[in-house]
């Protein structure tokens, strides 16, 4: 499971200043964002590979840093590297160049693209994709660099602070979701994301993408100690429900999902506890887009203790 990480608000700001040069770059269009016009101001080319294409190692004519691995004495290791770690773009700087792999279904070129456009934004990256060791470039710096890229890709794709504006004229839930997946041109699953990392500071907030959760839906290989692909919290719901894990959250949801093969699969009001012990009420709602189950609980309020007592 891989639950979201919060970059530090300095580092945030800093990204977000690179995209905004951007959008201002592109006079301020209206969504969708029209990545061939990103990659065209920023002087970027797009290419596409396969793991059985030898195409891709003319590719490769500098050091290349892929995931701690550098490939460097021949131009196929590339392809172990791309299997090893299941990759799905790259960008070579030295080329000013975006791979994607063509394997990987068009509804995710998007963001993949996306993601590779925010290493290329960001200076300090550079170095990095260029090559380093693995006393220099650790697993946890790793996390951070594609966190920088990824929350690059969410503000690009979703134009800054119009998302917020958008997100905030509608009424919060998965129907809001689906209609700003339109509006921005961009997948449910990566709206989802975006919408819940983008809620307000007072208002929390919890996604999740799973397998489907009704237990007859479920593939062979389920864990159901590690039963999602993504956790993902708002900075509220993180600082006052710590203490919750995936499995709960998990098991509450199969509680109330049906067995349909597309569409909602449920709604219903949770009660989590928060960090102090105290009740609290969310609205959830499940829906599944035949590829994951994509689930959005939204805060309501503290739930009310009712104390009996008797007539004398």
């Amino acid at each position: 499971m891989a639950k979201n990480i919060f970059l530090l608000p300095k580092t945030q700001l800093e990204i977000d200043d690179h995209v905004n040069r951007i959008i201002k770059g592109l006079g301020n269009p209206e969504p969708p964002l029209k990545l061939e016009d990103v990659r065209q101001l920023l002087r970027l080319d797009l290419g596409f590979y396969s793991a059985t294409d030898p195409g891709l190692a003319r590719e490769v004519v500098n050091k290349l840093k892929v995931a701690t691995l550098q490939v460097l004495e021949r131009p196929t290791l590339i392809f172990d590297a791309i299997k090893a770690f299941s990759l799905k773009a790259l960008y070579l700087p030295d080329r000013k160049r975006i791979l994607l792999d063509s394997d990987v279904p068009v509804l995710k070129h998007r963001w993949n693209e996306a993601h590779e456009i925010g290493h290329s934004l960001l200076p300090w990256h550079e170095s990095m994709m260029h090559g380093d060791t693995e006393h220099t470039l650790s697993r946890a710096c790793e996390a951070v660099i594609e966190t920088e890229a990824n929350f690059a890709a969410g503000r690009l794709l979703f134009m800054r602070d119009r998302f917020f504006e958008e997100m905030n004229s509608r009424a919060a839930g998965i129907e809001a979701i689906r209609e700003l997946r339109k509006v921005f041109g961009n997948t449910i699953a990566s709206t989802l994301y975006r919408y819940v990392e983008a809620a307000d500071e007072l208002t929390p907030m919890v996604g999740l993408m799973s397998c489907h959760p009704h237990a007859s839906k479920r593939p062979a290989d389920f864990n159901p100690l590690d039963p999602c692909k993504h956790l993902i919290q708002s900075s509220a719901f993180r600082r006052q429900f710590s203490k919750i894990s995936e499995m709960e959250l998990f098991a509450a949801v199969a509680k109330y999902c049906g067995s349909q093969s597309g569409g909602f699969l449920g709604r219903s009001e949770l009660i989590l506890n928060d960090d102090n012990g105290v009740p609290q009420s969310f609205y959830f709602e499940t829906f599944y887009n035949r590829y994951d189950a994509l689930t959005l609980g939204v805060y309501r309020k503290k739930k009310p203790t009712v104390i009996a007592f008797s007539r004398i």
